[in-house]
């Protein structure tokens, strides 16, 4: 939607729910198989539930939509990491097979208030359970 020649900004959802689809784009086309998305489970939420190689991958996804903030990867608190590696238990007891290496992954998405994405990063193994 155009308002006086310019895009309106986004929603901080609206910027979420764009930088999330963009990491699961980015991930599947570097070889990642996304199974779930928005995994919620006992008071915590993973993002992107997803495959890469013989690895199970839990994935968190950091948006800014300015430089001027602290970066995306370290919006990932401690306390926001138990969260994760909980809702990743319990995604672990749910599914049958066999003992899977696991990892816990931040992707950063740098956007626009507009929702235009300037660039995403993969840490791999950002943090361990």
């Amino acid at each position: 939607m155009l308002w006086r020649g310019r895009q309106r900004k986004k929603t901080r959802k609206e910027l979420g729910e764009i930088a999330e689809d963009h990491a699961a784009r980015y991930l599947r086309s570097k070889g990642y198989r996304v199974l779930e998305r928005n995994y919620l489970a006992h008071g915590g939420e993973v993002d992107i539930v997803a495959e890469q190689g013989d690895a199970l991958v839990f994935v968190e996804v950091k948006s800014r939509s300015s430089a001027e903030h602290a970066s995306p990867r370290e919006s990932v608190t401690p306390g926001k990491q138990r969260r994760i590696v909980k809702a990743a238990s319990t995604y672990l007891a749910s599914v049958q097979g066999r003992e899977r290496l696991t990892r816990f992954d931040v992707v950063e998405v740098l956007i626009t208030p507009q929702g235009r994405v300037e660039n995403i990063v993969v840490i791999d193994g950002a943090f361990t359970a």
